[in-house]
């Protein structure tokens, strides 16, 4: 009763707020009719992902039937679904930036805007589980930008968010400049879930705000389905479609 009772306190409290200040683009600031969207100029420059691509990886796949990546049919991944709204680019880039180093938190709501379609229909016992930062990490930023995302998609779809599951037990340097190898090498035995019996026989769902070689997810992964989860997918903002962003 008493969590109901906030949720709707919380929802008037954002309505109020959307009522009494202008909608503005969250690519460029200018005045829009609806909150947590695009004006005309910035939504002809953001290349839209949907689900479109691998139905397993979500990589897109041009001039195609096929359904599958041929990497995907070779070995089929630990991350049994993987989606992200739109194209990293410098538009994405900067709204990603914005939320992590900017603490513009309301940019998440934007980003969950356009994530939460892409999760479909999940079971009832799924679980949403941001990428987690290291604590030293945290204490030093003060806010993990994913847990932010993932309680906005929940708030989207009703599925729990649960941003202490997974913890990330060894500082990992950053990993942009870095090789495909050399990240796998990295982030490999980082994460740790305490309670297993909290994501056995569950679909428990990855949120990350920028997907570039996926090193990190998998590294999550991995640990995920080693502690009984069932199924692993993967939702994130942005995802690296060109080889050439990845050092970006």
């Amino acid at each position: 009763m008493i969590r109901t009772a906030a949720l709707k306190v919380g929802k008037l409290a954002y309505w109020l707020l959307d009522f009494a200040l202008p909608a503005r683009c969250a690519g460029c600031g200018t005045i829009v009719n609806d909150v947590h969207s695009f004006c005309p100029d910035c939504w002809k420059r953001i290349e839209f992902l949907g689900s479109a691509g691998c139905v397993t990886c979500g990589t897109p796949l041009q001039a195609t039937d096929a359904e599958n990546c041929a990497v995907c049919l070779a070995k089929p991944p630990r991350i049994e679904r993987t989606r992200a709204a739109v194209v990293y680019d410098d538009l994405t880039r900067s709204l990603a930036l914005r939320l992590k180093y900017g603490r513009k938190v309301a940019i998440a709501r934007t980003m969950a805007r356009y994530m939460a379609p892409l999760l479909g229909t999940q079971p009832e016992n799924a679980l949403l589980v941001p990428v987690p930062l290291h604590r030293g990490r945290l204490w030093q930023r003060g806010f993990n930008q994913s847990a932010i995302v993932a309680r906005e998609l929940s708030r989207h779809t009703g599925i729990r968010s649960d941003a202490s599951l997974l913890k990330r037990i060894r500082r990992t340097p950053p990993l942009k400049g870095m090789s495909l190898q050399q990240r796998r090498r990295v982030v490999a035995g980082a994460f740790k879930v305490d309670d297993g019996s909290a994501v056995d026989g569950r679909t428990v769902i990855l949120v990350d705000d920028v997907l570039t070689t996926g090193s990190t997810a998998n590294a999550c992964a991995r640990e995920l389905r080693r502690a009984g989860a069932a199924r692993v997918e993967l939702i994130s903002w942005a995802r690296v479609v060109r080889p050439s962003q990845f050092m970006r």
